[in-house]
Parts: structure tokens; sequence; C-alpha cells
């Protein structure tokens, strides 16, 4: 077997029947709900997720919730709606922002931002925290900085020490936990189950919080590529507008890809060498293949396997200790 940049692709139409066949099955008889509930954000991952659930459950039996806060792009919440009026969805609106400023979540994250740069006013200034794209460097730690954009336009960024990382995190989970909250909310209200719409990327390398978006019934891409998703995204016919969007966090006040945050590499890249090293195939072929030099490639596949290592913890159900 030869492997190939196409190698990693998918029968769009096969895996659709399978998902929509699964996804019956397993809501009616093992879960016993009468429908779906899931969070929209004008993201591929959740279009296609909201695409499968119409045509599995019918358009009649999902709920779409946005839910956005006051960080959110103002995009996310015209193209979630573009979708559900594509897909004859129903959806709720239900804004966050008092939700997760009630826990503290904007003054303890910007306490942390201040410590490292004094200067930070969330009226004048947007923030992210991004991840150095250095893949060339071999057995390098990955460092996080914070990004302060100014009005103007220009950009400063710092390195972030580990204390104010982790609770710049930490507050910002809550917007994550507190949609967990909601979603579940309607779905209790309705006997509907809560659908997950994590791909294999983010679940696998723990890019989810904890009882937050990681929080579902029912994960039906857990087990896709970003790329495979996209293909279904292609097949199920969810509008151009969502599939040319660059894949954001749309968690920060300024915005920020998911690549410069987490991933580091473009998906069709990621992906393929992922896939290839999943399937045994060599360093050099997958180098070769995708005009990489070896050293690249092996710099990719161990960051991929220290992510997956360091949160399996996020996986991992409730240590019982009886």
């Amino acid at each position: 077997m030869v492997f190939t940049k196409d190698s990693i692709l998918i029968d769009a139409k096969a895996e659709t029947d399978r998902l929509i066949k699964e996804l019956k099955e397993k809501v009616a008889f093992k879960l016993k709900k009468r429908g779906a509930v899931i969070g929209v954000s004008g993201g591929i991952d959740s279009s296609v997720v909201l695409a499968l659930c119409a045509k599995t459950f019918g358009p009649g039996k999902v709920l779409a919730v946005m839910m956005p806060e006051k960080d959110s792009s103002p995009e996310s919440k015209k193209l979630a709606t573009l979708l559900c009026e594509k897909f004859n969805v129903p959806f709720v609106l239900e804004d966050l922002t008092d939700a997760v400023n009630g826990f503290g979540c904007y003054r303890r994250r910007d306490e942390a931002v201040k410590r490292v740069f004094p200067e930070y006013e969330p009226t004048k200034h947007k923030m992210k925290i991004v991840l150095k794209d250095d893949y060339e460097a071999k057995g390098k730690i990955n460092v996080f900085y914070l990004t302060i954009i100014f009005g103007d336009g220009r950009q400063e960024s710092f390195r972030l020490p580990l204390a104010e990382y982790l609770q710049i995190v930490a507050a910002s989970n809550f917007k994550q936990r507190s949609r967990m909250s909601m979603l579940y909310y309607h779905a209790d209200a309705k006997n509907y189950a809560v659908i997950g719409t994590g791909n294999k990327n983010e679940h696998e390398q723990g890019f989810f919080v904890k009882y937050g978006d990681g929080g579902a019934d029912v994960k039906p891409i857990a087990h896709l590529f970003k790329t495979q998703v996209y293909q279904l995204a292609e097949y199920l016919e969810v509008p151009d507008e969502i599939r040319s969007r660059i894949p954001t966090t749309d968690t920060y006040s300024a915005e920020q890809t998911q690549e410069e945050f987490f991933f580091k590499l473009p998906f069709d890249t990621l992906d393929r060498i992922w896939y290839g090293w999943e399937k045994d195939f060599s360093v050099s072929e997958i180098a070769k293949c995708l005009n990489m030099k070896d050293p690249q490639v092996e710099v990719v596949i161990n960051d991929i396997k220290q992510k997956i290592h360091t949160t399996e913890y996020l996986r991992q159900d409730p240590i019982s200790l009886g």
C-alpha cells in the first residue's frame, strides 16, 4: 500500500448513511430520547452534526442552541442562523454573558492578563493566547504567548508564565461549561439527547473542556479527522460560507484560529501526518508524500503523541475508589 495525500479520504455517502443509522439507534433505543439538542457556533463541526441530526431525526426533532457571550464574533451568530435556516431546524438564542460574568470569568481572566501586561484595558485592547509556530524545533516544549492587539492594529506578544496561563484558561473554561449546562437544560426540557460536536483532532489531542464542550450523550464525529469532517460537510451541502471559514476558538476578544492556539499546523498537513503514523507508514514515506523533511514529520508525530498522553485524564471517567 502506497501513502498518498488521498489516503485519508473517506466515502462520504457511506459514512453519512452509517452515522445516520447509528445515531437513530443509539438515541432512540439506548438513550431512550426523542430528538437531539446541538450547540451551534457557525463552525464546520457543529454544522456537520446539525445536518446529520436533521437527516436522522427530521428537522422538527432537532433543536439548535446558539450561545454567544460578549467576546463572541458576530459572524458566529450570522453563520449559525444561516445553517439552521438551510436545514429548517428551529433554534434558540441564549446570551451567556451574564452567566459567565457571574462566575467571574472576565474578571479572573483579566487579572492574569494584567500581571503580564499591566496596561491592559479590555475596553481598549483585545487579547488572545497563542502557540508559537515552531514545528522545526526538535524536542521543543510548547510555550504559550499572550498577544495584545491595540486599537490601531498593532500587536505585542509576551511569554505567558505558567500561573497566568493556567488562570486565563481556567477562567475561559467557564464559557464552555456554561454552554454545556444550557444544552442540558434544553435537552432535559424536551427529553432530547445532547449531541457532541468534537472531531478526532479535538477529542484525542485534548482540545476540549472536561464537562464543558466535552460533555455530551453521543459524539458522532469524534472518530473523524477535520479533513474528513470537511468531506461530510461538502456531501451534506453545508453552506459554502461555513465551509470556507477558518476554524476559530471564538473564546477570546481577539479572533484566534485553532491552528495558532493549539494545533500549530494546517489541518490538511496535520491530519495526513497523523493518519500516516496511525496506519504504520514510515516517516520517510509520509515526508516524501507531503514534501517535508523527515525531522519535521518526526516533530509533528511526537507532538501528537505528547498531547494524547498528557490529556488522557480528559477522556477518563471519574475514578471510583470502591
